[in-house]
């Protein structure tokens, strides 16, 4: 008869290659909780007090080593399997930096979103894989899912930002070494030390003692977002009395990326020490500080391209010999951090971490709005402002000069466009011309270098705990705090020369309660002030968040069925504090708004049935409520306190379900999901022509859009799998079928300041349009071989289809058909306006990519060497874009299309073509 008792299984990891022991390698039984992982010396100890004798699968596991499902037979309570070798996966390690290189400059990307899949920690999941290392350079996106819900953290403690939800990935960029280690969970399933999100949660775990004893330098070159960079990494290793530590600096560096203009300057330093205080207590500090700074660019027209290809970038020009960008993203956002392991007994932890992250994130622009203050009979009024200095500003383009038909000026235009092809870059030497004029008289600067900035004090602090009931039940739980103090605010980074620059909004307009010189101030307590270098001005106000949330999981397993129930309930406080008061908001402006509260909750479920070792299903049911980001709840924060419009938490639900079939020589997963997204809400900032209601004469306005109570719908299919076809070559393929839309019409209203109160348009006609966002299908077939002699190579080719502009949601209500009368348009052609409003679907393309590379060992040095290549075929393709909202109305925009060249065309952007990147380590 089989009777349950206690068990221990044991055993020792070595390195396949050098014979070196291998710590922290995770050691668990398939279809059970108990897990532990190797000690420095590799030596595990797996224990079990009600595990049957029998048949089970031993799961081996460590980032950069090749996996190992083990078969045992347990038919002694004590089981010594002795030496058991780990293959390095020299492949995926390299893979992995190939890959986030070519995505740094994404992102971090504040006008498009580039997705969670550019991070992913594939490891053997053929579909992930393809994801992270092939489709993410076309901003492909798993699922269709943002960023802000995939959750990132380091040592347990969730670092996405409260302001936008998303993870700022140059808080930790550059650190490759340190951060192999890591627990993945994609999707809808259970997470050991957090609630999860829609996309899948990433921990990395960068424990001092969770690294290798030894060094590794890296040297890399590049022709994509970075052109070299160089990378140290040394981990002592168990010392005296339990101490570790580790160490990692690295540097990233172009003067120009492979888009014209983009500078990148980035470091990295991360510290990490630990004390395993005794068996069951361990504390451990570390420090991550990565100050980088790097030029940004532009979405284009196909006017613009057409003139100047893809690589064009306006916001750059030449000062004396070398190349500056006037739009430059500056990250200087360090993170302190102190985690205590409790080990209360064999099946109870608990894991206690506080951090705290301060510094700021800063983005520049050319502000062109210098203006000096002039009083006649008492009356004040502006004297000043500059054109903007943007070469590929519309009225710079020869398209300006042809806008009207029977009187195009064709030399102005034919001019316009040898200039530009010639040149267009931004003119720095004009720029300080003109304000060494102006002073040389004693006026103001008429341009500056404006940096706004986002100073940011973020406190978290989280405990978790991890009950073994059995071997088959395991409980989780934990809470979490967060807390946001940002200050929000313009500064003047460079006067160009000039000595002042009036702290005044150009544009402002006078109405009937308020004068001009009152509108115009930033901040009526101190009026026409002069600013210089580093003073604040524009608008100074700060935000403030708090965020407490509670998650509990029980997780039961046994040999056929695996299954876990979790919840949570969090709750959240926002409020914006002003302090400037606003010329044009004088009484909602300064001081404290009203509080924001939010309460929600959430639970997901799963189960996963095993047929055989080889055949499982799994099925996962989610629903969730997130209270709206910091971003979308103030309607226009930089001016005044006002809240949007009936604010509420967004509901989330989602299902999924998968089939899998594991064997030595292949492996395939085939999943569909689905999911609906309600009352959600954006907030956008844009020029627009053409408004219909204002009650003013112009029909021009700087506006707010507030889209509200939307809805949107992900469904579709993955699938994977891998084919080991001889001992070298594998075959693989990856399919991602989507289909991602608004499923409803949402409203939509205006706010402004140049003109009163709310305008509301009602709906919105957006149901059934594609979301934007990357392709939303792609495919893959691949080959890889692997010599036994430590070289290989492989090639992917990828095919992208349906990826579809951004619409702009004004243009689909009630304004496109209305006159600026308030009256219905004349000639208004329902045809025609379908086709302008028909959304742009950019194409399908393909690309062909390749990697290889080969490592040897010298003696105490392992040296390795790879390369990838990606779009080898140099394909033109565009990743995305969106419509111009500046034509609101149907007459407007009938003007412009019908042009030879539309002044205000869509804006594209485009893939990198042919890039490289090569990567040579030296590891002792």
């Amino acid at each position: 008869m089989l009777q349950a008792q206690d068990i221990i299984i044991s055993g020792k990891i070595l390195h396949a290659n050098s014979q070196d022991v291998i710590g922290g390698v995770s050691i668990s039984i398939e279809n059970h909780f108990s897990q532990v992982t190797t000690d420095a010396g590799g030596i595990f100890n797996l224990k079990f007090k009600d595990l049957e004798m029998g048949n089970y699968i031993l799961n081996i596991s460590k980032p950069g080593f090749e996996s190992l499902r083990l078969p045992i037979l347990l038919d002694q309570a004590i089981l010594d399997l002795g030496i058991i070798m780990l293959i390095p996966d020299v492949i995926e390690r390299q893979a992995q930096l190939g890959s986030v290189n070519l995505n740094d400059d994404q992102l971090d990307d504040d006008q498009i979103d580039a997705g969670f899949s550019s991070i992913l920690s594939a490891g053997k999941d053929a579909f992930l894989n393809a994801a992270a290392y092939d489709f993410s350079q076309t901003y492909f996106k798993p699922r269709g899912y943002d960023s802000q819900y995939g959750k990132i953290m380091i040592n347990g403690i969730p670092l996405n930002k409260i302001y936008n939800g998303r993870p700022q990935w140059s808080n930790w960029g550059g650190l490759n070494d340190v951060q192999r280690n890591q627990d993945f969970n994609f999707g809808l399933t259970g997470v050991d030390n957090n609630f999860g999100s829609l996309a899948g949660s990433i921990n990395f775990v960068m424990r001092a003692s969770k690294f290798s004893k030894g060094a590794r330098l890296t040297v890399s070159t590049s022709n994509r977002s970075y052109r070299s960079r160089i990378m140290a990494t040394y981990s002592s290793g168990e010392l005296n009395h339990n101490w570790f530590y580790a160490v990692s600096l690295s540097g990233r560096f172009a003067e120009e990326g492979y888009i014209e203009g983009t500078s990148y300057n980035a470091k990295s330093v991360f510290f990490s020490v630990e004390r395993k205080i005794n068996k069951n207590h361990s504390l451990n500090f570390a420090a991550i500080y990565t100050p980088n700074i790097r030029g940004k660019s532009a979405a284009i027209t196909d006017e613009v391209f057409n003139l100047k290809g893809r690589k064009y970038n306006s916001y750059w020009g030449l000062q004396g010999d070398k190349i500056r960008n006037s739009r430059q993203r500056r990250v200087k956002e360090p993170i302190l951090m102190l985690n205590h392991f409790w080990s209360l007994s064999r099946s109870t932890k608990i894991n206690t971490n506080i951090a705290y992250q301060f510094g700021y994130i800063g983005n520049t622009r050319i502000d062109y709005g210098g203006t000096n203050l002039v009083r006649f009979n008492e009356q004040a009024s502006y004297d000043g402002g500059g054109q903007n200095p943007d070469p590929a500003y519309y009225q710079n383009l020869p398209s300006y000069f042809l806008r009207f038909e029977g009187r195009e000026n064709y030399e102005s235009a034919y001019k316009s466009a040898t200039a530009f092809r010639k040149d267009g870059q931004l003119n720095w030497r004009a720029i300080y011309e003109a304000n060494r004029v102006e002073a040389n008289i004693g006026n103001n600067a008429v341009y500056a270098l404006t940096e706004d900035r986002n100073s940011d004090h973020s406190i978290y602090l989280n405990t978790v705990f991890d009950y073994e009931i059995n071997s088959n039940f395991k409980l989780n739980g934990g809470i979490n705090f967060q807390h946001l103090q940002s200050h929000n605010y313009a500064r003047i980074d460079d006067l160009f020369g000039g000595d002042y620059f009036l702290d005044i909004d150009f544009f402002a307009e006078p109405n009937e309660e308020y004068s001009l010189e009152q509108v115009a101030q930033s901040n009526l307590i101190t009026p026409n002030r002069l600013v210089i270098k580093d003073d604040i001005y524009k608008y100074n106000y700060d935000l403030n968040a708090t965020s407490l949330e509670a998650f509990s999981q029980v997780q039961f397993s046994t040999n056929n069925i695996e299954t876990y129930f979790s919840t949570k309930i969090s709750s959240t406080v926002y409020d914006r504090f002003g302090n400037y008061q606003n010329g044009l908001f004088p009484y909602n402006s300064s001081g404290k708004s009203r509080g924001l509260d939010f309460i929600d909750f959430g639970f997901k479920s799963g189960i996963t049935y095993h047929f055989t070792g080889r055949h499982s299903v799994s099925s996962n049911l989610f629903f969730a409520s997130n209270p709206p980001t910091l971003q979308n709840s103030f309607a226009n924060p930089r001016q005044n306190n006002t809240v949007v419009q009936d604010l509420g938490s967004e509901q989330i639900y989602s299902g999924d379900a998968t089939y899998r079939y594991r064997s030595p020589n292949f492996n395939l997963k085939i999943s569909g999901y689905f999911t609906q997204f309600r009352n959600l809400t954006d907030v956008s900032f844009y020029y627009v022509d053409g408004l219909a209601g204002l009650g003013r004469n112009t029909t021009t306005a700087f506006v707010q859009e507030i889209l509200y109570d939307a809805e949107k719908q992900h469904f579709g299919i993955e699938f994977g799998a891998e084919a080991q076809v001889t001992s070298t070559i594998k075959l693989k393929s990856a399919l991602a079928l989507g289909q991602f839309i608004y499923s409803n019409n949402p409203s939509l209203y205006l706010t402004s300041n140049s003109f009163a109160g709310n305008v509301n348009y009602g709906e919105t006609r957006l149901k059934n349009y594609r979301l934007p966002g990357g392709p939303q299908h792609a495919a893959q077939l691949g080959f890889e071989y692997r010599d036994p002699d430590y070289w290989w190579f492989g090639f992917t080719t990828n095919y992208f289809a349906n990826s579809f502009i951004n619409v702009s949601p004004l243009l689909r209500t009630t304004n496109f058909t209305t006159d600026t009368d308030g009256l219905p348009l004349d000639n208004y052609d329902e045809k025609l306006a379908r086709k302008y409003l028909k959304q742009k679907n950019v194409g399908d393309y393909f690309l062909l990519n390749a990697i290889g590379g080969k490592s040897w060992k010298l003696g105490d040095y392992y040296v390795g060497f790879f390369i990838s290549l990606n779009n080898i075929l140099n394909q033109l393709y565009k990743t995305g874009g969106y419509e111009q909202s500046r034509n609101a109305n149907f007459k407007n925009l009938k003007e412009d299309r019908q042009r030879e060249t539309p002044i205000f065309g869509n804006r594209y952007w485009y893939g990198y073509g042919t890039t490289y990147f090569a990567n040579l380590y030296v590891r002792f």
